[in-house]
């Protein structure tokens, strides 16, 4: 049996040092032996205002170096339950989005074919669509949880139905959602009309705006998005622009008066439980961030809390089957034996 894949080790190597990786995870692309797989879809030919997307990927990994192996938070020795690789970017066409959903689709397959969780980092938010009809192909339609400043379900920006603000109506229009388990949470900000917020629920989502989770608070919400989803397969599509520009100034579409980075780690926190079988991490713009990454920086520890989210729920996995570390975990993904395991290095030793 052998041991995961996980980061190269802050206390061994300095972090400045090595082509950069998310986290310093090992560059690989045979996924034999692989849990999760971090993978940049660098494409902003979708967005509506400012473009610049496509470096987010490179900026989130360049912020992703501090990232250490034990999560203090969920309390948790993350490789030690999923073995993590960055694969690389996905192809895509700069200004052509249709071609570029056709090769995200396919890069996808071989990664979901494994029984790997992809977690992408975008890119605007219109390669979302392409990262769902590639999901669904593995695991049928999905429960959506999306967590964002906009609905993102207008049906056209200009005569074109395929942008930045049109992805979840196109996925509801083809049938790839799950939609009476989906939500959608941190909605505000001006509107085109009064029947913006309520068209998404007409949609069949649950709602949770801007204003009601200031009121209710993460944790309730956490709830609230659990008891929506339930056993079903989620995908997870976070918008950074769901965080105040105070904090995430770095992004295509800001709007002011959104929850602060740490409400939204403590949200991504509270998906501990749901059946994660993909995510995205969306719309980090690297030349309008502020001094010190802070965009780039937030998406990174996104992408690790999830990480976390998809270790704990294998950890209980295998306390159910009473397993211990790094033991095959039948049905759920859990770390398998055998692939190249040269040149990389331990879980422990990481971070």
């Amino acid at each position: 049996m052998g041991v995961p894949y996980g980061p190269a080790s802050g206390l061994e190597s300095p972090r400045f040092v090595g082509v950069r990786t998310f986290a310093r995870l090992p560059y690989v692309r045979d996924l034999a032996g692989v849990d999760v797989a971090v993978i940049g879809v660098p494409f902003d030919t979708g967005a509506t205002f400012r473009v610049g997307c496509r470096f987010g990927p490179a900026a989130i990994r360049e912020a992703s170096v501090m990232l250490r192996p034990y999560n203090p938070y969920l309390e948790i020795q993350v490789f030690d339950y999923v073995s993590a690789v960055d694969y690389g970017d996905l192809p895509v066409v700069p200004g052509y989005i249709e071609a570029s959903y056709e090769r995200i689709v396919a890069g996808l397959e071989p990664v979901l074919a494994a029984g790997v969780v992809p977690i992408l980092l975008g890119g605007d938010h219109s390669i979302t669509l392409a990262h769902l009809r590639a999901v669904v192909r593995r695991h049928g339609p999905v429960a959506l949880v999306h967590i964002d400043a906009h609905g993102d379900i207008w049906d056209e920006y200009w005569g074109q139905r395929y942008t930045h603000g049109t992805p979840f109506r196109r996925a509801v229009e083809e049938g790839l959602l799950d939609v009476g388990r989906s939500i959608q949470v941190g909605m505000r900000g001006p509107l085109y009309s009064p029947q913006d917020l309520q068209l998404a629920r007409d949609l069949g989502f649950e709602v949770i705006s801007g204003r009601e989770l200031r009121r209710r608070g993460t944790t309730p919400v956490g709830e609230a998005i659990r008891a929506r989803v339930g056993s079903r397969p989620a995908f997870l599509s976070f918008d950074v622009d769901f965080v105040d520009p105070a904090f995430a100034p770095g992004t295509g579409t800001p709007e002011v008066g959104g929850p602060t980075s740490a409400e939204a780690l403590d949200l991504a926190r509270g998906l501990v439980g749901v059946n994660l079988v993909a995510a995205d991490v969306v719309e980090v713009l690297p030349a309008y961030d502020g001094p010190g990454q802070v965009t780039a920086l937030l998406a990174a520890n996104v992408v690790y809390e999830l990480m976390s989210v998809v270790a704990c729920n294998r950890r209980a996995a295998r306390a159910q089957a009473g397993e211990g570390h790094h033991g095959g975990d039948p049905g759920t993904g859990g770390a398998r034996a055998g692939g190249p395991r040269a040149g990389r290095a331990t879980a422990r030793g990481g971070g």
